[in-house]
Order: structure tokens, then C-alpha cells, then sequence
């Protein structure tokens, strides 16, 4: 299901990814990080990476989310909701530009998915995968409330498979 929706919180603003934003995404699939922890996406222009968001558009089953700083409106990274044909449930997924770890941007921003994901969504479960030594995510997870669940095995490698339920109410 495509969701429209857009949150705010103090510090953070995130909205629907749009084609405008190519050049955010060129920078973010093309970074150490995204590279080494999701992989290489062969966006090697903004051509690429404007079909990329079309992409995501397209599709009923991905939502992607732009983070912006308030009120500068900076994009510094995305938060997806993804159903994968490989999950039982929807996949949550995070990834930020290097300059802004540490300051409790992808805990904000991701909370803020996940509750909707509860409130609004009304999802059951929610999933997420990471590479067993992506420790900033994992710790991200845990916090989220997210446990392990098993190890997967993936074309692109080995990944853990995490998992939350909504909190009771």
C-alpha cells in the first residue's frame, strides 16, 4: 500500500520522496556507507537516480520517506516502508548521510515511521534486515524495539532479520 502521509517532529521533517530530490539520492546511494552496508545500486548519474525514485514511486509496495532538517529543509537521508517479496512483513529501512550520525536524527525519524506504522497503518509486525556488522543499525533496531529473529541468506550476502510487534495496548 502507497502511503501519502507526512510528519513532523521538532527537529525533523519528512515527506514522500519525489523526483526533485534526485540529487539528494545520487549522493546518498553513492556514499561509503550505503555502499558498503546496502549495496551498490548502479546510480551513476541523476538520470539514474531520477528513475530510481520513479521507481519507488511506481510501486505500490515502496514507500520512501525524505528526511529534511527543520526549518533549513537539508535533506540528510530516508526512511522506507517496504513490502519485500522475501518478508512475511513489511521492512522498515533507514539510511542517512555521514555528517549526520550520531545526533539522534535516524532514532527521531524512524520512531516517528514506526508509529504510524502502529497507529495509523495499523501493520501487525514490522521486519527489518541489516548486515550482521552494521552495529549503528542494529543498536537502532534495539532501541526501536526490534529483536532478532534468525540470519538470512541473500543474493547479495548473509543479513539478520529483526522484527518488533506493536506495543500492547
Amino acid at each position: 500500500m502507497k502511503y501519502s502521509q507526512t510528519f513532523a517532529t521538532a527537529r525533523l521533517s519528512l515527506r514522500p520522496i519525489q523526483i526533485a530530490d534526485s540529487a539528494f539520492m545520487y549522493q546518498l546511494l553513492n556514499s561509503p556507507d550505503w555502499l558498503r552496508f546496502i549495496g551498490d545500486r548502479n546510480i551513476r548519474s541523476l538520470a539514474d537516480a531520477q528513475a530510481y525514485i520513479q521507481a519507488i514511486i511506481d510501486e505500490s509496495l515502496k514507500n520512501y520517506w525524505l528526511v529534511s532538517l527543520n526549518p533549513s529543509q537539508t535533506a540528510i537521508g530516508v526512511i522506507s516502508l517496504i513490502k519485500r517479496d522475501y518478508l512475511e512483513y513489511v521492512d522498515l529501512g533507514f539510511a542517512f548521510l555521514s555528517d549526520y550520525y550520531g545526533q539522534g536524527y535516524a532514532r527521531e525519524a524512524t520512531q516517528v515511521v514506526v508509529d504510524f506504522a502502529w497507529e495509523e497503518a495499523q501493520l501487525a509486525h514490522i521486519q527489518a534486515i541489516t548486515n550482521q556488522d552494521n552495529y549503528a543499525s542494529i543498536r537502532l533496531l534495539q532501541k526501536l524495539g526490534f529483536q532478532f529473529q534468525k540470519n538470512l541468506t541473500l543474493a547479495s550476502g548473509e543479513v539478520c532479520l529483526y522484527a518488533v510487534s506493536p506495543p500492547l495496548a
